[in-house]
């Protein structure tokens, strides 16, 4: 059991560069060409809207310079900005296990070993995706899969600036807030270092299957 993913980080950049990049990387690996690669970014500001979105999800007082997207993905309404590790695994589950709740569970499960390794405690919540520390989100997942292949993924709020939470229900839940590590921690975090904590845990977790042959 080996693991083959390759890391790249895309560093800054802007939500639509990044979407287009996903979207032919992602053909890509459906036709074998590319291999299966988690890519971290940073983006610009922006509010993103999944699918079954709900649009009165974004508030009036949301800023009005932050451009809004309605994506592929699964989910509501979400904000991506700088200082917040977005992670993009465009892999084939076809090499590792083909459930897709096994795939959101793993994610989450990264997430969280992550965060312990900086003494926070995180955790699921029944009913609900992502992580949270206690009644507040740190980490949020929308993916979208298609012919098994993955794509959007996950994003962890280090240095975050949570104020654009406020123009947003985010993930459409009324009852819980958003936080950071560096709320929690109370300083900014290393976000290089945090990179590569999710890097390692998430070749730890993701595992080919030698079993399985992709045709």
């Amino acid at each position: 059991m080996i693991s083959k993913i390759k890391i790249k980080d895309l560093g800054i950049l802007d939500y639509k560069s990044a979407w287009d990049f996903q979207k032919d990387f992602h053909k890509k690996v459906i036709l074998g060409v590319q291999p299966d690669t988690l890519f971290f970014v940073e983006h610009e500001p922006v509010y993103t809207f999944g699918k079954n979105a709900d649009k009165n999800h974004l508030l009036q007082s949301a800023d009005k310079d932050v451009k809004i997207f309605n994506v592929e993905r699964g989910g509501d309404v979400t904000f991506h900005g700088p200082g917040q590790i977005v992670g993009y695994p465009i892999i084939d589950l076809n090499r590792y296990v083909k459930s897709v709740s096994w795939y959101m569970r793993t994610l989450e499960e990264v997430l969280i070993e992550t965060l312990a390794t900086y003494s926070i405690e995180a955790k699921t919540k029944e009913g609900l995706t992502g992580v949270w520390v206690g009644d507040e989100k740190i980490g949020a997942q929308g993916v979208r899969i298609s012919r098994w292949v993955t794509m959007h993924g996950f994003a962890l709020n280090v240095n975050t600036d949570l104020t654009y939470f406020d123009g947003i229900i985010p993930c459409g839940i009324f009852e819980h807030g958003v936080t950071s590590m560096e709320k929690i921690l109370g300083k900014k975090q290393n976000i290089v270092l945090i990179k590569n904590r999710l890097a390692k845990l998430f070749n730890q977790a993701f595992k080919i299957n030698e079993s399985v042959k992709v045709l």
